[in-house]
């Protein structure tokens, strides 16, 4: 059906197309990409029936009621593309539209001043036997009132205080669910049926169906009644309305049979249907339920989304107990289906999983994904085994890596320094010292440096330096392992607060070893303060790069010794020194103006 043209009619910019698909859409899961699709479609300048159906084919989209009231309650503000989208589905899915599909449209024309083509829809409306709406009525006719239309707005009133029509759908139904809500049913409520003469269309026994929501025994008994009495042949529309009146609890039997029977019947589960019955499922926690019935929908052509399916595993996995053999056959459903398993579905999984206490579960977890095709990226490696040993589940942990290094993407030097940084966050730090090992037997020393900053920060917090002084000496001797500069730092600090100068002379002797440039600031002072002579030239000797320790080296001693006022030390110290330091003139000039400002205080 296309409708012509009037002055009010207005042409819908980009800007406003743009504006329209940016606007948050109130559908679940992926219909509200299909609706944005078909949106966009129908705002492109016309095409023939064929290069639409083609391009519906390539997104995959199945025209149906559901999908259609979807768009049409998203287009209030875009008439033009409201009346291309309309015209095409009257033409080529009129079996599509209902009652309610019409008032939309009817409502899209009368709040936007398509005052003529209102009122031709009006009259096709009349002669389906669909009535306007309470809805469409105060909407319609605000806008009238609004605008000055008087003769509208009176004509508007007395259609709708005459009920439209006389049996319009709606008419008809409140009497027909009336009836039958009244009585028990029987061979006297279906003579009274036959009595009201009503043409019952599909359309009618779906909004029937609907109504009698609450009693979904009777709404199943008028559905067989309708089918056995040959007075409508069930369609799409009346299948799915029976199947949301039954999908609970109570009648999950009942269901299952007029599911499989739709299907059977070569028709489809809507989208509004399977995540009706799925959230009552779930809220029921009927869970293998509702595994069948993700099964079920995705074996169908209206799949559920990737968000379904992430859904579905976060309600299993936060269950009273974690049924495994419902996880994996949700995982085979969706990966069978053709979909890649991603990193953002198992993150979202395992989140869940932790916000129950159940973290140390999460190989089971990954296990049911590997048999599912999926492999962990090397991000996702790293918080899982980062979250596990900094919980302190060792044991968990070493699975965890043991099945990574089973698989084809075995843990990679990230996952490595997560696992180790967990231990020292957990306060394990033999275990962290055994797992940076391994991962040095397994990646080589020369990158390990940042794992082993971390593991030396953690011994150094828990006052183990010494350990971690052996710990270094052992790896970069055996092993060649390279530490960072400012681990060595770090480290000889910490040994030289625990009086530990021959353990921090020996890190010295490597840092020089390793191309370092010798970090003497903190071993001078403690050396000036706390050393002897003997202690001074030993360092000096540490510090040695060819055959003498550096002139320099020996002045920052000196000035050090007579900062701390411990003359004599550094008288000692000079006497213990080669002959070209004792005579260098600026190693006299200095021990001159000592000896100057001691007399010069003494005289005072």
């Amino acid at each position: 059906m296309a409708f012509a043209s009037s002055p009010m009619s207005h042409s819908i910019s980009t800007s406003h197309i743009q504006t329209l698909l940016s606007l948050p859409v109130a559908i679940e899961h992926k219909d509200s990409d299909h609706v944005a699709l078909l949106v966009d479609i129908f705002s492109k300048p016309p095409r023939s029936n064929d290069e639409i159906m083609l391009e519906l084919e390539a997104n995959s989209i199945v025209i149906s009621h559901e999908l259609v009231l979807n768009v049409l309650q998203n287009l209030e503000t875009a008439p033009d593309v409201a009346r291309r989208f309309f015209g095409w589905v009257s033409e080529s899915a009129s079996e599509r539209l209902s009652s309610k599909s019409y008032n939309l449209m009817l409502g899209i024309l009368g709040v936007n001043g398509y005052v003529k083509e209102f009122w031709d829809l009006v009259e096709i409306m009349k002669k389906k036997g669909y009535g306007v709406s309470k809805g469409t009525h105060v909407r319609v006719l605000e806008k009238f009132e609004k605008d000055g239309l008087n003769s509208d707005s009176e004509k508007l009133k007395e259609l709708f205080s005459s009920g439209s029509v006389d049996n319009s759908v709606e008419k008809v139904c409140t009497r027909v669910c009336k009836l039958i809500r009244k009585e028990v049913w029987g061979d006297e409520v279906e003579k009274r049926l036959r009595e009201l003469n009503i043409a019952f269309s599909c359309d009618l026994v779906a909004l029937v169906l609907e109504n009698l929501g609450t009693q979904p025994n009777k709404a199943l008994i008028f559905f067989r009644w309708i089918e056995e009495s040959h007075l409508c042949e069930h369609d799409e529309r009346t299948y799915n309305a029976m199947a949301r009146v039954l999908g609970r609890e109570d009648s999950i039997e009942k269901f299952w049979r007029v599911v499989y029977e739709m299907r059977g019947a070569g028709y489809e589960m809507e989208m509004g249907t399977y995540i009706k019955a799925l959230g009552c499922f779930v809220k029921r926690k009927m869970i293998k339920d509702a595994v069948d019935l993700y099964e079920f929908a995705t074996s169908g052509a209206n799949k559920p989304s990737v968000q379904d399916c992430t859904f579905l595993l976060r309600k299993i996995v936060t269950g009273k107990e974690l049924d495994m053999d419902f996880f994996l056959k949700v995982v085979k459903t969706f990966t069978v289906s053709g979909n890649p398993t991603l990193n953002s579905i198992v993150d979202a999984v395992l989140k869940s999983l932790s916000s129950v206490g159940r973290f140390g579960e999460c190989n089971k977890i990954l296990k049911s994904m590997e048999e599912g095709g999926f492999l962990p990226s090397s991000t996702l490696q790293s918080k899982i085994a980062f979250r596990l040993t900094s919980d302190g589940k060792k044991d968990e942990a070493r699975e965890f890596m043991d099945n990574m290094e089973a698989s084809r993407c075995g843990p990679n030097y990230n996952t490595w320094v997560s696992l180790i940084e967990g231990h020292c966050v957990a306060g394990d730090l033999n275990q962290a010292s055994d797992c940076f090992q391994k991962m040095v037997e397994k990646e080589g020393g020369s990158c390990a440096g940042y794992a082993f900053a971390l593991l030396v920060n953690a011994y150094c917090h828990k006052n183990r330096s010494m350990d971690a002084c052996k710990l270094l000496s052992k790896m970069v001797i055996e092993k060649d392992l390279k530490p960072w500069h400012r681990t060595y730092k770090v480290l000889i600090n910490k040994l030289l607060v625990q009086r530990a100068f021959k353990e921090a002379l020996n890190l010295l002797g490597l840092m020089k070893n390793q191309g370092f440039p010798p970090f003497l600031d903190s071993l001078i002072e403690y050396v000036s303060k706390t050393g002897t002579a003997d202690d001074a030239m030993m360092l000096l000797k540490a510090t040695t790069v060819k055959r003498y320790p550096s002139k320099f080296v020996f002045l920052r001693v000196f000035e050090a010794y007579f900062k701390a006022g411990r003359h004599n030390e550094a008288q000692d110290l000079l006497s213990k020194c080669p002959r070209y330091i004792r005579n260098h003139a600026d190693v006299l000039s200095l021990f001159f103006s000592m000896k100057s400002e001691e007399a010069a205080a003494v005289a005072a």
